[in-house]
């Protein structure tokens, strides 16, 4: 007689688990063309840290990971080098990350002083208060510069561009466990933006998606890659996902798992545009940091 398998958990049940589950997000991973080109400018420019760096010959690529704060506690940037690989393409859907600074003015002349381009200068919001400014790093990436007065997350925001926003709020909410923390419409301007995370957004990175009246459809280029988040269980987070893309689109591109060489637990995903999230072993994403200490 065949053994019966476990019971299945109800889908009612598997939907609770993202809020319940210990979520944060832990960095965005991207290419560049000059590793060290990259480390230079966002060190002098933005003031960031390098917190490790791993070279894999074996493999071809190395990379780095930098922020503001340890990478136990904040969000980070993780830079990959493939070699021999000197430009990407960002495409259009990817849209800038963010630095809340207490003095954008300051920030932005000293980025200047150290060569860096100013793409919008400082000022307030259109039909706002908010100084911001735009900077674009060596290999064409946009970052917001913030007015903040003071924050525990500076690197605090990704924008992707998605061609339905409710569909997106959906899928972010049930697959991820996120909150919309802020929405705001601008007609005059035909966009509308949601910004969803696990925080308020002056405590913690948000994602940021912004959808462009009438636009459905983007280029995704092969430089930015995803997001990572951590879970506490990679094999449950990855139940929900593939029920929510069932309803709402996307798919798992890895099941859930070790990657061999580091036996960190991982799963990954696309959403319903093709933006792709990895989760990670909470427990083991610590482990693979004392690690490298």
């Amino acid at each position: 007689m065949a053994e019966a398998s476990a019971p299945a958990v109800p889908s009612t049940e598997l939907l609770e688990w993202p809020k319940k589950d210990k979520r944060r997000m832990l960095h965005a991973v991207y290419r560049v063309g000059d590793l060290e080109r990259t480390i230079k400018f966002y060190t002098e420019c933005f003031g960031m840290k390098v917190l490790r760096q791993r070279d894999i010959p074996e493999e071809k690529y190395s990379n780095a990971f930098l922020g503001f704060g340890p990478e136990e506690s904040h969000f980070v940037v993780e830079l990959t080098y493939n070699y021999g690989v000197d430009k990407y393409d960002i495409g259009t859907g990817f849209g800038h990350f963010a630095i809340a600074t207490p003095d954008v003015y300051k920030l932005v002349e000293e980025i200047k002083a150290k060569g860096g381009t100013v793409t919008r200068e400082p000022g307030p919001v259109k039909g706002g208060s908010t100084v911001i400014a735009f900077v674009k790093d060596p290999d064409g990436y946009l970052f917001e510069i913030l007015q903040r007065e003071s924050t525990p997350e500076p690197l605090c925001q990704v924008m992707l561009r998605v061609g339905d926003l409710e569909r997106s709020i959906k899928f972010y909410e049930k697959a991820l466990g996120m909150q919309v923390v802020k929405k705001v419409d601008r007609p005059e301007h035909k966009y509308t933006v949601a910004m969803m995370g696990y925080a308020p957004e002056n405590e913690t990175t948000v994602l940021e998606l912004t959808y462009n009246y009438g636009v459905t459809e983007y280029t995704k280029g092969n430089a930015y890659a995803q997001i990572a988040i951590g879970t506490d269980d990679v094999y449950k987070s990855a139940e929900v996902v593939n029920l929510v893309t069932q309803e709402l689109g996307g798919k798992i591109t890895r099941q859930p798992g070790s990657i061999p060489g580091l036996n960190t637990k991982i799963t990954s995903f696309l959403d319903p545009d093709g933006w792709k999230t990895v989760l990670v072993d909470n427990k083991d994403f610590l482990k693979e940091l004392e690690s490298s200490k």
